[in-house]
């Protein structure tokens, strides 16, 4: 693909996501948009069909509860915002009670101001008053004792509160960066890492990103169904962990297709990796656990790029998506390295006579 190609097609599914919103009067939200950009991207038939039978002009509530069943992130990013008005509330409560004890605290001390200067007197005070006094400051610093106490099992409580919102933000936040089916990273995740990987000069280190589609996917679904789909998506999803060093960044970018970014590696070892991803595919059974029944061979086409060959994120993932692309057009189930010193790309053919 073309870079102008790649805007061309970003430009049509905007208009397509605008058009949909207008005629049906969606409102601006930002989930609201990429529901909609998932209800035309159709790769989730369940999505599409629960989308087509909403009402014509469909309230928020019906688009929330479509996009809760079938964008997990959508529900994590409500669940949040909730953790974080929970966090708000405990810490103003919190708050609260140290100004409480404040303000007793200084009432306490003026009256131990007021107890002094009487006692400064007590030639003048008869023996009542004095006891009168005694009574008085006893009781104050009962009350005080009591309340000091009370406020620091509210503190104990409110800080025990604040730890477990803290908590469930933290786990609300993972799970908003991953894909429900694969359990990988999802594409908003492989954006921002994507965007690291060059400083604000442009620079790079030695960092390699990898593009993998799944040959003929379509035809899986189509024949077999979607759950079987699911299980094509999750095949290629394990061995690509199983083939990749821990600190890889894998995610699933697409439908059918994955992001992988190396970091601290040379060509030679980066295109090693794809290799062995693309070779442990071929050979990895797709069968039916209960019936045994095969569904054939999964191959993979996959795309490499060095950072070094790339001005910017953008860049380098139209590098590697070109390459993928001649991977596709050349037969499937190879890589393609993308290469500008030596003619723009490097082949690299399949180890079998599979296309």
């Amino acid at each position: 693909m073309t870079a102008d190609r790649d805007k061309a097609v970003a430009t049509d599914v905007a208009e397509g996501v605008l058009k949909v919103m207008r005629t049906r009067g969606i409102s601006s939200l930002p989930r609201n948009y990429e529901l909609v950009y998932e209800f035309l991207n159709a790769t989730n038939a369940a999505l599409v069909r629960r989308f087509n039978a909403l009402d014509k002009l469909p309230t928020q509530a019906q688009l929330d509860e479509v996009g809760r069943d079938f964008l997990p992130h959508h529900h994590g990013m409500s669940a949040v915002a909730t953790a974080n008005r929970g966090a708000s509330a405990a810490l103003k409560d919190l708050i609260g009670l140290f100004e409480q004890e404040q303000s007793g605290m200084r009432s306490y001390a003026n009256l131990l101001d007021q107890s002094r200067e009487k006692l400064s007197e007590s030639g003048k005070a008869s023996i009542e008053a004095i006891a009168h006094l005694a009574n008085l400051l006893s009781s104050a610093t009962g009350d005080t004792k009591k309340n000091g106490e009370t406020a620091i099992r509210h503190i104990v409580e409110s800080a025990e509160e604040i730890a477990h919102i803290k908590t469930e933000l933290s786990e609300y936040k993972r799970l908003a960066a991953i894909d429900p089916l694969t359990k990988l990273a999802n594409r908003r995740s492989f954006d921002e890492r994507l965007a690291n990987i060059f400083d604000s000069n442009g620079n790079s280190k030695s960092h390699a990103l990898i593009v993998v589609d799944i040959d003929r996917f379509k035809k899986f679904n189509d024949t077999y169904g979607h759950p079987v789909g699911d299980s094509v998506l999750c095949v290629v999803s394990r061995v690509m962990k199983k083939c990749l060093p821990n600190e890889a960044f894998v995610a699933r970018t697409g439908g059918e297709e994955f992001g992988i970014i190396l970091e601290g590696v040379d060509q030679t070892t980066a295109l090693e990796l794809a290799e062995k991803i693309r070779l442990q595919t071929e050979l990895t059974p797709l069968r039916d656990q209960r019936t045994g029944a095969d569904y054939g061979a999964i191959t993979v086409s996959i795309g490499l790029c060095m950072a070094d060959d790339a001005n910017n994120a953008e860049d380098l993932y139209i590098n590697a998506d070109k390459a993928l692309y001649l991977s596709k057009g050349s037969g499937r189930n190879q890589t393609q390295t993308h290469s500008p010193r030596s003619e723009g790309r490097q082949r690299h053919k399949r180890l079998t006579g599979r296309s």
